[in-house]
């Protein structure tokens, strides 16, 4: 066999043997905001921080009525009342407003926190089932993101149905 033979046969053995192993590669994909939408945790997390902060979004939506209401009748009778009255009254308005724009902002620091925090443990908790289906399923590679994806590849019911077994809950109906 000549020097060009031999390179073809090893190239052919090889490419034979990358197509065998190809076969052989198990590949799954999980839809993380499924999972974050429909795993039962992730629904109860959502309804933990609803209840966490309803009241403080109740009482912001309150002060914001009561600053506006405030603002509005500043408005009708400013044009009634002496220069001093009136800066008073500006004045007024300008802390109330300046606090209640303070305490609307360290709500949304405070929801945000909590948010990522509850997400955090939630995605901790889906990777360990991610795992744990993948290597119970021999899977390979599990990939979260695609351009496409073939739907005999996606585990993600599987996933959901791991970790709502995991967290002790059943799936919640919509």
């Amino acid at each position: 066999m000549n020097v060009f033979a031999r390179l073809l046969f090893v190239s052919g053995v090889a490419f034979m043997s990358v197509a065998v192993q190809a076969q052989e590669f198990r590949i799954g994909f999980v839809n993380p905001d499924r999972v974050m939408r429909e795993a039962s945790s992730a629904k109860a997390a959502q309804a933990k921080l609803d209840q966490e902060f309803t009241k403080r979004e109740r009482d912001l939506v309150e002060q914001g009525n009561v600053l506006k209401a405030a603002s509005d009748k500043f408005e009708r009778e400013a044009p009634t009342l002496s220069e001093s009255q009136r800066t008073a009254r500006q004045r007024q308005l300008v802390e109330q407003d300046r606090d209640f724009q303070r305490k609307r902002r360290e709500f949304q620091e405070d929801a945000n926190a909590r948010r990522n925090e509850e997400l955090q443990a939630l995605l901790e908790r889906a990777n360990r089932v991610i795992k744990q289906v993948a290597e119970a399923e021999k899977y390979d590679a599990i990939l979260q993101e695609g351009i496409y994806i073939n739907p005999k590849h996606d585990i993600t019911d599987k996933v959901i149905k791991a970790l709502n077994a995991a967290s002790g809950t059943a799936p919640a109906k919509q």
